[in-house]
């Protein structure tokens, strides 16, 4: 509980009191925390003092935090939408995942502190994400942190925990893709077939019943999205978009959790 009750008054703390923010470390130049590194995107037009939205998005296996902040359909999406992009730097270039309360969720979570001490954040709108392996690695954080961190979302892409994880904490909310033919890391099919197990744990954890809207959706015309949405107790949500291709960041998606989440009307790009 330290970690919750130090970023909270860390957030409290007014921006006169923090002094110039430390503005020092952006794109292909990192960010220290202790022996470890993230890299910072800043949105477009940003007038230096506004709170920012967060996305920390977790690399893929054998890359760096310095990819996401270049990616177009990662920073990308983030910059025009006045959202600050953290991407972490996994230890050999990979993440330490596959069970509870790794070093590397602590790492997350001193990441997140860092950027509080350097920028003025929204502590309202944090999220998560990652894609194929840091999916899980977002999954993981969610799972063991989400609560501590105040995490708004998991957007996860191409990647989930074993979906009979027991979690200790959680996200406010949950939105999953996964590419039906999947090769790197298969898509979890269900018993007989199910196509909403990929998000069976958060179902289970926010006691969801029956979904409450499915839909197809697109941002660019040669790929079409199946969503599947669930209301779920408490004002918690799930959503598990679908498609036909491989393993990917679909063009547009994260753009979209974005705006929906902000209250936008989602556009491309």
């Amino acid at each position: 509980m330290r970690y919750l009750f130090a970023l909270l008054a860390l957030w409290a703390l007014p921006a006169a009191a923090m002094g110039p923010w430390q503005r020092d470390c952006q794109l292909d130049v990192p960010c220290e925390v202790g022996a470890r590194s993230y890299h910072v995107k800043e949105p477009d037009g940003w007038d230096g003092e506004s709170p920012l939205p967060v996305l920390i998005h977790f690399h893929g296996w054998q890359r760096t935090g310095a990819l996401p902040v270049q990616h177009q359909r990662i920073s990308g999406a983030t910059r025009r939408r006045g959202v600050l992009l953290i991407a972490p730097n996994g230890n050999r270039k990979t993440w330490n995942m596959w069970s509870p309360e790794t070093e590397d969720v602590a790492f997350a979570h001193e990441v997140l502190e860092d950027v509080a001490n350097r920028y003025p954040i929204d502590p309202e709108n944090i999220f998560l994400s990652g894609y194929s392996y840091g999916s899980i690695m977002a999954w993981r954080v969610a799972c063991d942190r989400g609560t501590q961190m105040n995490v708004r979302a998991l957007l996860g892409i191409s990647g989930t925990l074993n979906q009979q994880e027991d979690c200790a904490q959680a996200p406010q909310e949950v939105r999953h893709v996964h590419g039906l033919n999947d090769n790197v890391l298969d898509f979890p099919y269900g018993r007989d077939g199910d196509e909403t197990y990929p998000v069976a744990l958060w179902r289970s954890q926010f006691d969801c019943g029956t979904p409450t809207a499915t839909r197809d959706w697109s941002a660019v015309d040669f790929l079409t999205l199946s969503r599947t949405e669930w209301d779920c107790a408490g004002d918690t949500k799930v959503a598990l978009d679908i498609h036909p291709g491989g393993h990917f960041i679909p063009h547009g998606w994260i753009a979209r959790q974005l705006d929906e989440l902000l209250g936008r009307d989602p556009v491309y790009p």
